[in-house]
This record gives structure tokens, sequence and C-alpha cells, in this order.
């Protein structure tokens, strides 16, 4: 069912509703046949892109939306609602977008964002490498710098569009200070040196490519460092906050998809001769995944504001992050409980949902990194 939303402006809301309407129109009829097949569907993005999905957070002078994120979440719910791995992708595309959107030159946005944010070139985002997950400072690669730009050396791994992207918004070390040593870069596609490993075999969003890559001095342009050189570190972090909503509003729109199976069940599926929703038991069940669901969305939306308004919210996308992956763990898995032995089938679409949750727990920082930046912002917040 479609959720009853308060959006900042009547153009905001209609904006969302064509999403919405998009999105179960053509994603959702695609999405378990795809699923079960593996096959990426990168049209899916160009369509999305030709709609003004990827560039709606994104300033109307370079062809963007001009819409407060609080509106782009809400969107980013619905394609997710309808399939997870779209939802996803278009999360981590808008993610690689930020670090030239924010930091880059006006001439580098001037070259490079309006093809990224209309669609015509999908993104990917580099930063985690096979010993360097969560401990960014680990970076081992490496921008050796030359007369005409850098030569980038070394992998990365667990990197979303990999080997399909158009560009990689990558991360690699021009000096060895562990954390003013990082510098960003924008990686064609086509760059000579640039090899992608075979995809990973994956629980859940197999519709979605996750590749390594290998860089073998890589050769890049000045033009293409976002920032100045040992910023990468900070601009990483900011995007990462950034991107941290859009999974937290991709895992509401999952749970919301749960729910929402769970309720219809409850309400055909007869025992003892009525409807299971009947039953007491049920009842507080669904009310605990509806007010879940709630809870996520209201945390990711709260998040959303501060960053529309300028202020503060590395604290606030931790919390959404945190609580919208925990609650759609917690959703699917009782949606599969509500619909019992079917819910353990195929038949229905809460067993992929659930295998999709996990993966939210873990990426774009895990729910334990989520704690640990949350708790190191309490301590150095001053006195109440």
């Amino acid at each position: 069912m479609a959720v009853d939303r308060v959006l900042p402006t009547d153009e905001g809301a209609e904006l969302v509703a064509l999403i919405r309407e998009i999105a179960q129109a053509e994603l959702a009829p695609r999405a378990a046949g795809d699923e079960a097949a593996g096959r990426f569907p990168r049209e899916a993005f160009t369509l999305l892109g030709e709609t003004g999905l990827l560039g709606l957070p994104y300033g109307e002078e370079y062809g963007g939306g001009g819409q407060p994120y609080e509106v782009y979440l809400q969107a980013l719910e619905e394609v997710a609602g309808a399939w997870m791995s779209v939802g996803v992708g278009v999360s981590v595309h808008v993610m690689s977008c930020v670090a030239l959107a924010d930091c880059g030159t006006d001439s580098q946005r001037a070259r490079f964002l309006p093809e990224m944010i209309a669609g015509q070139r999908l993104g990917a985002y580099a930063l985690s490498e096979p010993q360097a997950g969560s401990d960014i400072t680990g970076m081992t690669t490496r921008a050796k710098p030359g007369d005409d730009g850098y030569a980038i050396s070394g992998s990365k791994a667990w990197i979303t569009h990999g080997s399909v992207a158009d560009f990689y918004t990558t991360f690699a070390r021009t000096s060895d200070d562990r954390t003013h040593g990082i510098s960003c870069f924008l990686v064609p596609a086509d760059a000579p040196g640039l090899g992608f490993g075979p995809p990973e075999h994956k629980m859940g969003l197999t519709g979605s490519i996750t590749a390594g890559c290998s860089l073998d001095a890589v050769p890049i342009e000045r033009e293409r460092r976002i920032g100045t050189e040992g910023e990468g570190m900070r601009i990483a972090l900011r995007a990462l906050d950034s991107g941290r909503l859009g999974i937290a509003a991709c895992a509401t729109g999952l749970a919301q998809a749960a729910l929402d199976c769970a309720v219809g069940y409850a309400k055909s599926r007869e025992q003892f001769g009525r409807p299971i929703g009947d039953f007491e038991g049920l009842q507080f069940l669904l009310a605990e995944m509806a007010a879940a669901v709630d809870s996520a969305r209201a945390c990711y939306l709260q998040a959303a504001r501060r960053r529309d308004r300028g202020r503060a919210y590395t604290r606030d996308a931790a919390v959404a992050k945190l609580v919208a992956t925990d609650a759609a763990m917690r959703v699917t898995l009782d949606a599969v409980q509500v619909l019992g032995g079917y819910g353990y089938t195929r038949d229905f679409p809460v067993e992929r949902y659930l295998r999709e949750a996990k993966v939210t727990q873990i990426f774009e920082g895990t729910n334990q990194i989520q704690r640990l930046v949350i708790a190191r912002q309490l301590l150095r917040a001053g006195p109440a």
C-alpha cells in the first residue's frame, strides 16, 4: 500500500508520486525474475536518469532537480521497495557524485557532473580494499604524481557496479600520512590499466554487480583529482554520511514492502474459519513491524532535514543507518514468520527480502562501526 508521506512542497510530493508509479510499473514486475537470473538491469538506471531521480538532490544549473535530500530519499525509498538492487544502485551512484558536487571546482562540475547526474554515465565508489574495509587509514592503493598527472596502482574491493560502471570515485594515497595522505580521483572506466575480478556470488542483491578491481599504473590527469592532495579522507567520510542516508532509505523501503506483503497475507489467509489477521498474537507482531518501519523512516528524515539545513548530521546519519537496517532485518524476518511455510518458499517475495536485508547491516560501514561513530560523537560533544 502507498505510504502516507509528508513532503515539504507540492512539487516534492508530485515527484515522489511519479517515482512510485514508475517503480511499481517498470521495476517491481521484473525484480523476482532478474534477481533469480542474476541479471544486471542497466536500462533501469537509464530510465531513472531520464525521470530525473539520479540528479534529484543536485543543482539545477547542472541539470539536477534542485530538491532537498528529504524529497530524494523518499523517492529512493519507493524505488527500493519495488526492487532493492536498483534502489541500492541509485544510492551508490548518487553517493559517487557527492565528491565532485561538493568538493570539485566549478570547471570540474561543468565538465563532468551533467552526464553523471543525468544517468548517462553510471557511477561506482572505490574506497574499500581487501585488507582495508572499515579502516580507511589502512589503504595501500597509491597515486604516484608525474608531469601530466598521476599513476594509480593498487586494488579495491566490494565495488557496487564494479566492471559495469562508467566512472569510479576512487581514493588513493598521495603520501604516507595515515589520515591526511589520501586523495580523491575520478577514474573513467576505459582508463588503461584498470581491470576487474569476477562478480561476487552473494546471498542477496544478485541483480546488483559487486566486484573488486585492480589498478596497474592507471594514468589520471590532474583535472580528475577532486579537492586538494590529502583531502581524500574528509571527502570520503562526507560522501559516506550521504550514502548512509541512502542505505537507510533503501532499508526502510525494503521493510515497508515486507510489511505490506505480511499484512496482505494476514487478511487473505484463513485458519480455524477466519483470517489469521484476526488473531491477537499476529496483530501484535504486525504492529511491532509497523512501528519499526515508521521509526526507521523518522530517523532518516530527521537526518535528511539536518543535511538540507546545512547542519552537522554525521551522528544522525549513523543513527538512521543503524536503526533502519536493523529494522529491515527484523521486519523481513517477521514477515517470513507471518507467512509460515509459504514465507520460506520463492512463491512469495519475503524470502528474497530477508536475504537482501542482511547486507544493509554491513555496507556503507557495518552497524558496529555506526555504533562507534555515534558514541564518539556523543563523547566529543560539550556539556549539555
